[in-house]
């Protein structure tokens, strides 16, 4: 499996990644409203790495630079389970540099749990209720 920078040609499988894994695991989000166009709006302005492997596309992570701050990482269902995350994540500390913070859903049980294994630290619960996230922090 090897990380590398996404470009043009990978966006069309970028964006059904994004789809299908919030549509699988946003259990507290209306999947009607999701759009393959979700993504293109959400990394905006960020760069963006993803895992392949033999020419297919497992996950990405869009990184918001200025801020050292991750504001995305997304692996398909099918491929849960195979070392994408914390590739894509260790890649992604790489790249930003430490310390480097991220967001996660409160509800998200799953992806609270593989950072927290991953050494990332619960700094704080913020947002309204309903809509609740960590803001997560790692630091060598």
């Amino acid at each position: 499996m090897i990380i590398r920078e996404a470009n043009m040609e990978d966006i069309p499988q970028l964006r059904k990644i994004y789809l299908d894994s919030r549509r699988e695991s946003f259990h507290w989000a209306n999947s009607d409203e999701m759009s393959l166009d979700d993504f293109d709006r959400d990394t905006s302005e960020e760069q963006i790495l993803l895992a392949e492997e033999d020419g297919q596309v497992l996950g990405f992570a869009s990184l918001y630079v200025p801020d050292r701050f991750i504001h995305n990482l997304f692996v398909h269902p099918t491929a849960a389970g195979k070392g994408a995350g914390k590739l894509l994540l260790q890649q992604s500390v790489e790249e930003l540099g430490t310390p480097v913070t991220l967001k996660c859903v409160s509800d998200n049980h799953k992806a609270l749990g593989f950072y927290k294994k991953q050494g990332w630290q619960p700094v704080v619960e913020e947002g309204e209720p309903g809509a609740r996230y960590w803001v997560m922090k790692f630091e060598k």
